[in-house]
C-alpha cells in the first residue's frame, strides 16, 4: 500500500516544525562482536568436522606400527534467507513535494528496519542456544551438557547446574571450557575470550571483570579472573538476547560463529508506470548459526 497524501495530512499544512519518530539511533552491528564474517556464492554453505586420530600408542619392539583413520564426525549447513522490505509514495504525494521532504527520513526508517531484522536473526542463534528444536550439526542444541563425540567422551559446553552470573559460576565455566577434548576425547587448549550478556546483567558483569578485589566480600582478595587475564575481552551486551538472566564464553575455538553473506544489501528506486507511485526496496541475503559447539559455553541462568 502507497502513503497518500491522506496519511500525511499534517505536511500539506503550514507552520509545520518538526517530524519525529524516524529519527531513533539503533543498536548496529552487534553480531560482529560475536559472529565471523564470510562471504558465500552459493544457496547455502556445509562445514564438516573432521575427527583427526586417536592417543598415539606405545610401539612395541619388533611389532607394526598401529594405524588410526579420520572421519567426517558432523556436518553443519547454513541456508541463506532473503530479507526485504519496501515502501511507495503516490505519484500525487510527489506532485505535492511530499517525497522530498520524506524520503530521506523514509529510507533511514527502511534501513533501521533492516538492521533490526539482522541483529534479531543473529541473536537467535543465542536465544535458541538451550532449545532443543533448534540442534546443531551434531543434533544438539548449541549448548548442552552431552554433545556426542565419535571416540571421547560427550562434550558439555553447559553448566551442569544452572546458575545466574556470579563470580563462582564463571569461574567453574572457565575451568570447564579449560577441560575441552576434541572428537577423539585428546584435550584441546581452548579458553573463554569474551562474555556475551543481555542489558540486565551489565551491571554484574561489571562488577565481577573490573573490580580490582572480589566482589562483595570484606577480605582482602584480589579479583583472581581480572588478574589472570581472563576473559581478556571483557564483556559485550547485546540488546536483543532474551533471556533476562542467561550468559556466555564466547571461547578462541576456530569455526565457531559464522555469519555467511551471500547477498550485501542493496536498494533501488522505480516508478510504477499504471499508478505512477514511487517504489523504494532494500533486500539482503544472509545465514547465521554455528559449526563447533566448543566455540561456546553458556548457562540459562537459575
Amino acid at each position: 500500500m502507497a502513503i497518500s497524501r491522506g496519511q500525511l495530512v499534517k505536511e500539506l499544512l503550514p507552520g509545520l516544525n518538526a517530524l519525529f519518530g524516524l529519527e531513533y539511533d539503533r543498536y548496529e552491528n552487534e553480531h560482529e562482536e560475536i559472529f565471523d564474517v564470510e562471504n558465500s556464492d552459493r544457496a547455502f554453505e556445509e562445514e564438516v568436522m573432521l575427527t583427526g586420530f586417536d592417543q598415539a600408542p606405545v610401539k612395541s619392539e619388533g611389532a607394526g606400527v598401529a594405524f588410526d583413520s579420520a572421519q567426517e564426525a558432523f556436518t553443519s549447513r547454513y541456508t541463506h534467507e532473503t530479507i526485504a522490505l519496501a515502501f511507495s509514495i503516490t505519484e500525487e504525494a510527489v506532485e505535492d513535494n511530499l517525497y522530498d521532504r520524506l524520503s530521506a527520513r523514509y529510507t533511514r526508517a527502511l534501513a533501521r528496519s533492516m538492521s533490526n531484522t539482522k541483529q534479531v536473526k543473529a541473536a537467535a542463534v543465542l536465544n535458541n542456544a538451550f532449545n532443543s528444536s533448534f540442534p546443531g550439526g551434531d543434533g544438539k542444541e548449541l549448548c548442552a551438557t552431552d554433545h556426542p563425540t565419535v571416540g571421547g567422551p560427550n562434550l558439555s559446553n553447559e553448566l551442569s547446574t544452572s546458575a545466574d552470573l556470579s563470580e563462582t559460576s564463571l569461574e567453574q565455566a572457565l575451568i570447564d571450557i579449560a577441560a575441552f577434548t576434541d572428537e577423539r576425547g585428546l584435550k584441546v587448549a581452548l579458553q573463554g575470550t569474551k562474555l556475551i550478556i543481555p542489558k540486565e546483567l551489565q551491571f554484574v558483569a561489571d562488577r565481577i571483570l573490573e573490580s580490582p578485589g572480589r566482589v562483595s566480600t570484606s577480605d582482602n582478595d584480589i579479583n583472581a579472573m581480572r588478574n589472570m587475564g581472563m576473559i581478556p575481552e571483557g564483556y559485550t551486551v547485546n540488546h536483543y538476547l532474551t533471556d533476562t538472566d542467561a550468559f556466555f564464553i564466547k571461547t578462541d575455538a576456530p569455526n565457531g560463529f559464522k555469519m555467511f553473506n551471500r547477498s550485501p544489501i542493496r536498494t533501488s528506486m522505480e516508478a510504477d508506470f499504471d499508478t505512477g507511485n514511487v517504489r523504494y526496496k532494500a533486500r539482503e541475503r544472509y545465514s547465521f548459526g554455528f559449526s563447533d559447539p566448543r566455540c561456546v559455553f553458556g548457562s540459562p541462568g537459575a
